[in-house]
């Protein structure tokens, strides 16, 4: 199960890692799952990705107190912003702007109620 595990941990990395090109990939939350994977295979993995200097504090930021940042808020929010702009401009069906608005929407509420770190 650890080699499970593990291999998570690393495909994670690698989306996470796609996520600093692509602005649609998430990095961070995908670093975050990588710890949890990381914690139940390999210790060294984990201690690797916590003390890395860009990972890392976020990392812990979370697993301490479920905090995100207000840089990572407004990172966010504006991320979500150009989303659903690019949606209005393609002139999507009004139905699925609607979903595409109430999720986003939770997403950021969800955002917005967590602490800063």
């Amino acid at each position: 199960m650890r080699y499970i595990w593990a291999i998570l941990g690393l495909i994670s990395v690698a989306i996470g890692l796609v996520g600093i090109i692509l602005p649609l990939v998430p990095t961070v939350p995908l670093m975050i799952l990588a710890a949890f994977f990381f914690a139940r295979s390999s210790e060294r993995l984990h201690n690797w990705l916590i003390s890395h200097p860009t990972f890392g504090p976020s990392i812990q930021d979370w697993q301490d107190h479920g905090a995100i940042s207000a840089k990572g808020k407004r990172i966010a929010t504006l991320s979500i912003a150009v989303v659903f702009a690019i949606s209005l401009i393609m002139g999507l069906r009004p139905m699925i702007l609607i979903i595409q608005a109430i999720t986003l929407g939770a997403v950021l509420t969800f955002i917005w109620t967590r602490p800063n770190s």
